[in-house]
């Protein structure tokens, strides 16, 4: 059985930094697409970062370009998102998620064989 278990979520003021981790037990990230999402109060889930396991390429959201990095660790079968220069409108349940195969366009999609996680809350004051 497939869990994805996140962990470094909290409360900042803008301005600060938050890393979000995210270790896979049951699954092996490996050429899989990884990534994190994310939803605020009322608003629909959106895509922020991934890495397409296979190419290597890497997706940003644009508000969050410049300020947040993912990156991964095989060797602990871990993907983190570092969040720098918060903003109130970060704030948002942040979802790592995992899936055979992704697009990058329009927006960030995961399908096929995806797996979710339980999510972290990160809450930005001003």
């Amino acid at each position: 059985q497939v869990h994805l278990v996140e962990s470094g979520g909290g409360s900042v003021q803008a301005g600060g930094s938050l890393r979000l981790s995210c270790q896979a037990a049951g699954y092996t990230f490996g050429r899989s697409c990884m990534g994190w999402f994310r939803q605020a109060p009322g608003k629909e889930r959106e895509g922020v970062a991934a890495i397409a396991g296979r190419t290597g390429r890497i997706y940003y959201t644009d508000s969050v370009q410049g300020r947040f990095t993912i990156s991964h660790d095989n060797a602990k079968n871990t993907v983190y998102l570092q969040m720098d220069s918060l903003q109130p409108d970060d704030t948002a349940v942040y979802y790592c998620a995992t899936a055979k195969s992704c697009r990058f366009v329009p927006t960030l999609n995961f399908y096929e064989n995806d797996y979710w996680g339980q999510g972290t809350q990160v809450t930005v004051s001003s």
